[in-house]
Order: structure tokens, then sequence, then C-alpha cells
């Protein structure tokens, strides 16, 4: 067995998966075998792992200078691309840089040069601007969810980078739509295309869910308590109807988050993370979440409003049965209301009379340290096991950050554990710990 499969064998080993699937073995053989590759697969069929290995193998030890950029037209598709690639372990430093935080702080973090930079079409733009590396050594170029980036408008960023990367050698592009024109100044000559569109999602069921009322509202909730207690997003076209049905939810004590564009990013980041930990079983969305965010496997959608293009429905849907999962959206309609002809007619969901899902188990803890004072996973739980004298029932997903990290505490314990491990010291860290 060759050292490279070996290697390969042990990443997906640390990442918990058996093998890779169809298209990640073709887009692994396609990026090795061409400089120009698209590849084109549904939400949630792993693209990112299909690009990252295939170029964390192409890496050089030697060269201590930017090698690879991958551009996401989302802060929180970069955050998800830099998470799966620090977890593959690679030994090669990875780092992330989007609008909303410092420009000091990405420089101080670029000072010791990642062999991956990851970053959002503006600030990597700015980066470049300002001279923050050199640009040389970067022969690999990743343009993920490129459709997503277009849309949003970022054509003068994209091609801004694109000018200023003298030495490409290698070109990968991903998307998760179809029929979608490569601009011009992307530079592709001849490139060799993955496409799996047509594999489908076979293990996602669509229902409808009738309102009798026009306003939802009552027929949302009802819905949400026949569907228990598993994690569901509930998809809107506007942000203000995000609002309203949040003030609906709290009035009736359904936990549950936000996430749309105008919100803070850090309280869109801690949003993600409430959910990922399960602290929330509910997210209020628009489509920003459709594509390119860091969640678990989601049991159902439901698309509260009526989604405005055949896209939007089938990014939207993507989010559910997600790597052989099974998983069901739910297209919630008032009764007299016709479905666009893209959805057509669907199967009913009767919504049986159930209590409301109870309360989540789980509640979020905040820890003013993270990976630049040498903290590890490891180290908090143990300081929530020892000092805080938690089971191992009572202490759950934990997650790092650059310069904090986030706990999950069974609620009955918060209170306790709080007064034991506020203000201790991690390392050499004297650590705030609070709920969020």
């Amino acid at each position: 067995m060759s050292k490279k499969v070996k290697n390969q064998k042990a990443i997906l080993a640390k990442l918990g998966i058996e093998a890779l699937n169809e298209m990640q073995l073709e887009a692994q053989l396609a990026v090795h075998s061409s400089s120009e590759v698209v590849i084109l697969s549904p939400t949630g069929t792993g693209k990112t792992l299909a690009f990252l290995l295939p170029v964390i193998a192409m890496l050089q030890r030697d060269i201590e200078e930017v090698q690879a950029l991958i551009i996401a037209p989302s802060r929180e598709l970069a955050i998800q691309i830099e998470q799966v690639a620090r977890e593959i372990g690679s030994g090669y430093k990875v780092n992330v840089v989007y609008g909303g935080q410092q420009f000091s702080k990405d420089k101080m973090n670029l000072k010791h040069r990642p062999a991956i930079l990851v970053g959002t079409p503006g600030r990597v733009a700015d980066h470049l601007r300002r001279k923050t590396f050199p640009v040389n050594n970067i022969t690999k170029l990743v343009l993920d969810e490129f459709d997503k980036s277009l849309e949003i408008g970022f054509d003068e960023e994209m091609t801004e980078i694109i000018e200023a990367l003298p030495n490409i050698e290698k070109k990968i592009l991903t998307s998760a739509t179809k029929g979608v024109m490569i601009p011009h100044f992307v530079q592709l000559k001849r490139p060799l295309e993955v496409n799996h569109l047509g594999d489908g999602v076979p293990k996602l069921a669509i229902k409808a869910i009738r309102s009798p009322e026009k306003d939802k509202l009552n027929m949302l909730l009802k819905s949400l308590s026949h569907l228990g207690n598993q994690p569901s997003i509930i998809f809107c076209n506007y942000k203000a109807s995000i609002q309203r049905i949040s003030d609906f939810l709290t009035e009736n004590k359904v936990d549950h988050g936000c996430f749309y564009g105008g919100m803070e990013q850090i309280d869109r980041e801690r949003a993600l993370i409430k959910f990922r930990n399960g602290t929330h079983q509910v997210i209020i969305a628009t489509d920003l979440a459709a594509r390119g965010i860091d969640i678990p496997a989601i049991k159902s959608i439901i698309h509260y409003h009526l989604p405005l293009r055949s896209q939007e429905f089938t990014h939207r849907n993507g989010r559910t049965a997600r790597m052989h999962e099974e998983g069901t959206a739910y297209v919630l309609h008032w009764e007299e209301e016709k479905l666009p002809d893209f959805i057509g007619k669907l199967p009913e969901e009767i919504i049986q009379d159930a209590p409301l899902p109870p309360a989540s188990k789980w509640t979020t803890l905040f820890i003013s340290g993270g990976r630049k004072d040498k903290i590890s996973k490891g180290d908090i739980a143990g300081l929530f096991f020892r000092q805080g004298q938690l089971s191992k029932d009572q202490l759950g997903i934990i997650e790092l950050k650059q310069d904090c990290a986030f706990v999950a505490v069974h609620t009955s314990q918060v209170k306790r554990v709080l007064g034991i491990v506020n203000n201790r010291r991690l390392k050499k860290k004297k650590v705030r710990i609070k709920v969020i």
C-alpha cells in the first residue's frame, strides 16, 4: 500500500468516514490529472473534501509561503472549509480571512504564512492590494460555489484576484447548480468536468403541509410539534418575517435560533454553534443558510415561504438528506395558494396534534481562550470533568476557535459548574466562562 493511500485512510478514519463516495473519487482523479477542473454535485455530497484532499496532497513541505488559495462566497462557507482543513490534520497551516473581523488581526495571523489560505472575495482582494503576503508560490486556486459568488456580485474582486496571481497551475471550480456560465475572467481553457448533479438526492422526500389560514404561524407551530424534537430549518424569504416568526416561537416557548444576512457576524456564528451542539433544534433562516454553512444532518426543512426560483428550492432541500442520510422537505402553504411549476404536485403530510417539543437539555457556554493560547479540546474537557465534576453525558460538543471556545453543558448543571470553573486557569490563561 502506498504512503499516500495510507495517509488518506488515516485522514478518513479521523473524520469518521469509511470511504470516499463516487463523486469524491472521480474529483480526486480529475484534480490530479488536469490543470482545470469543474466539480458539479448537489449540496451535501462532500465537495469540500473532494477538492481539499488532492490539493493538500500537492502541497510542498519546503515552501513556507501560501501555496493554495480557496475563495468562498460567504463567511460561513470560508470558516467551514478552514475547519474541515484543520480536521484533516495534514500538518499544514490553514488560515481564514473574511470581512467583519479586524484587518490587523488578519495580518497577525498571516505573519507565519499558512500553506492554505481560505477567504471571501472582498477580504482576499483587500489583502492582495495591500501585499500582505507574496503570491509567487500560489499555484492552486479553488473557487468554491463559484456561481454564488457571481450572484452576489463579486465580479470585480474575483477578476482582481485572478489577475493578481501569475503562477496558477491548478484551477478548481465547484457548484451545486447546473447550467451556470463560467465567466471569461476565470480564464479557463479546456476544463475537465466532474458532473454528478444528475445523481439528485435519492433519500429526500418532499411533502406539502396545507394551512387553512393565510397567516401560517399556527400551522407552523403545529408542524413543529408534529415533527417532534429533531433538527429543523425554517426557510423564509425576508428578514422581517424571521423576526415575526421568532417572536411567535418565543411566546410559545420554542427554543430556536435565527440566521440571516443583516445579523452581526458574531451572532450568526453563535446561532450556528448553538444549532450544532443541540442548544437549539430549530433555526429560522433566509436562503443564506441554503448552502455553504457547517451544520449537522438535518432531519427536516420547512419552506415557510415558497422559494422564488427552482435553484433556491434545490439548495434549501439540499440541507437535508445529506451524505446518504434520509430527510424530508416540507412546503408549508396556504390551501388556496398555487404551488409554482418547479415544485409541482406533492403528497400531503397530515399534521397530527402533539405536545410542543421539550426544551433543549443543553446550554452553550463561552470560554475566553482558544488555539492561540495553546488550549485544546482535551484541556477543556478535563476542566469540566475534573474541576466541574461533570459526568460524560453532561458534557456535550466542544468547539475550539482561534481566540475562544464554546461548550455545551447539561442545563441542569450550568449554575453549579459555572461557580466552580469560571476564572480558572486553562494552560497558562485564566479564562472567563459564561452562558451565551
